[in-house]
């Protein structure tokens, strides 16, 4: 299992593929890759603030309970703070398990709790100013389900 809170950006495709190779063990392997977007028009970047060590301690809790639940081989959560210009990967997720089934449910699980409960501040800044984001009742929607 790897936990990685950082600053700078990432390849997901090479994140991907260090994950991968060499998996003989299991049948398959699910990524997914968030993004900076602008919903609204006008985004300049994403600003994430967290507090160390609390946050590496929170995502691994849920990623013990993600991989137990699905018996996942491996997992890999990266997530970055800091200011993201648009068009830039802001977290991954990536698990490995006997099954797809249970390497895209875990996936599933993961990227929730990411979204709605990782403890992360997200800001939005704008041409026009700037604003905290909150999660939505979509996002709390999808948490409920695990």
């Amino acid at each position: 299992m790897q936990i990685r809170v950082q600053e700078g950006p990432f390849d997901a495709g090479a994140e991907l593929d260090a994950f991968s190779h060499g998996r003989h063990e299991v049948g398959a392997v699910v990524s997914f890759t968030g993004i900076v977007r602008d919903r609204e028009g006008g985004l300049i970047r994403m600003e994430i603030e967290h507090y160390p060590g609390m946050t590496e301690s929170a995502i691994t809790a849920i990623a013990e309970d993600g991989q137990a639940r699905w018996g996942l081989a491996d997992l890999l959560v990266i997530h970055r703070h800091g200011a993201l210009p648009l068009g830039q990967p802001i977290m991954m997720v990536a698990t490995a398990a006997a099954h797809r089934r249970a390497a895209f449910e875990a996936a599933e699980y993961l990227m929730d709790y990411l979204k709605s409960r990782a403890p992360f501040w997200k800001k939005e800044v704008t041409r026009s100013g700037a604003h905290w984001v909150e999660a939505t009742p979509e996002d709390e929607d999808a948490l409920s389900r695990w």
